[in-house]
C-alpha cells in the first residue's frame, strides 16, 4: 500500500508564523513592476496564498505579513480573505529582512516562530515541511532552524550553496569561492529572545544567522521534497510546468 506521508510523532507546532513580503524582488523584473513578487501566480494560486494555506494547515493561529513595495496590492488580496488570524505589519520604507522581523516583533511574542520568504514555493516530501520543521526544533540548543536542500536536487538553482553541515547539524557559512551541499529554502524557526543588540533600522537576517554562527547555535535540516528557486521571470516559468505536469522529471524520448 501506497503511503502518502510518513506518520509524524507529537510536536508542538509554533502558533505565530511571519511571512516576509516587503522586498521588490527586481530581478523578477519587469513582473514585479505592478505585482508583489508574493503576488505571482502559480497553478491558480499566488505564492503567498501558499504559504498562508501551509501554515494555517500545520496548525499555526496567527500570521503576520510584512508589506512595503506595493503593499497596497497584498493589503487588498489578503483582506478580502476575511482572516482576522492575519495581521499586516506596514513599512513605510523597506526594512530588508532582519528588520521586517524587528518590527513585526509586537505580534510575534516571545515564543519561537517560523519565518517564511515571500517567495519561497515547496511540495512536501514524506512528511510535512513545515512539521518536520517543528519536529527538530529545540530551543535548548539552536537561535535557529533553518529548512535545505540538497543542491544537486534543485534543478532550477544553479548557485554554489549556502551552507555546510555537520554530523550534528550545526552550519557554517560557504566562504567564498567554494561550493557547499546545501541551499536555504526560505522557511526556518527562530527564538525571538535571540534577538539581541540587533542594529538599528534596516538589516538583513544573515546578520543574526551569523551571530547565531559564532555561538553554534544556527542549525539545518533537510528537506525531503521538493523546492522551485524563484527568483528570475525563468525560475517561475518553470515552477508553473512542474506544478502543472504533477513535478514528474523530463523524460526522453526514445
Amino acid at each position: 500500500m501506497f503511503i502518502e506521508q510518513l506518520p509524524s510523532s507529537l510536536v508542538e507546532i509554533p502558533k505565530t508564523a511571519i511571512i516576509l513580503a516587503a522586498g521588490h524582488g527586481r530581478r523578477m523584473l519587469p513582473l514585479t513592476e505592478r505585482i508583489p513578487k508574493p503576488m505571482l501566480v502559480i497553478l491558480g494560486k499566488t505564492i503567498l496564498d501558499r504559504s498562508i494555506d501551509n501554515l494555517f494547515g500545520v496548525g499555526v493561529t496567527k500570521i503576520i505579513i510584512n508589506v512595503s513595495h506595493l503593499a497596497s496590492v497584498i493589503v487588498e488580496h489578503v483582506g478580502a480573505r476575511k482572516d482576522h488570524r492575519i495581521i499586516l505589519s506596514e513599512e513605510e520604507l523597506p526594512l530588508e529582512t532582519g528588520g521586517g522581523v524587528m518590527n513585526a516583533l509586537p505580534h510575534l511574542g516571545n515564543e519561537p516562530f517560523f519565518i517564511i520568504n515571500g517567495d519561497s514555493v515547496w511540495v512536501d516530501g514524506m512528511k510535512n515541511t513545515l512539521r518536520h520543521l517543528a519536529e527538530k526544533w529545540n530551543s535548548n540548543h539552536m537561535d535557529a532552524l533553518l529548512m535545505l536542500t540538497p543542491t544537486v536536487k534543485a534543478e532550477n538553482f544553479d548557485g554554489f550553496g549556502d551552507f555546510f553541515m555537520n554530523q550534528d547539524g550545526i552550519l557554517s557559512r560557504r566562504k567564498e569561492k567554494m561550493v557547499s551541499p546545501f541551499a536555504y529554502m526560505g522557511l526556518s524557526i527562530i527564538n525571538p529572545l535571540s534577538f539581541v543588540n540587533t542594529p538599528d533600522g534596516a538589516f538583513s537576517l544573515n546578520w543574526f544567522y551569523d551571530e547565531a554562527i559564532e555561538r553554534e547555535r544556527l542549525v539545518g535540516v533537510i528537506h525531503d521534497g521538493l523546492w522551485y528557486h524563484i527568483s528570475t521571470p525563468s525560475d517561475l516559468e518553470f515552477a508553473r510546468f512542474k506544478f502543472a505536469n504533477g513535478h514528474a522529471k523530463n523524460a526522453p524520448f526514445f
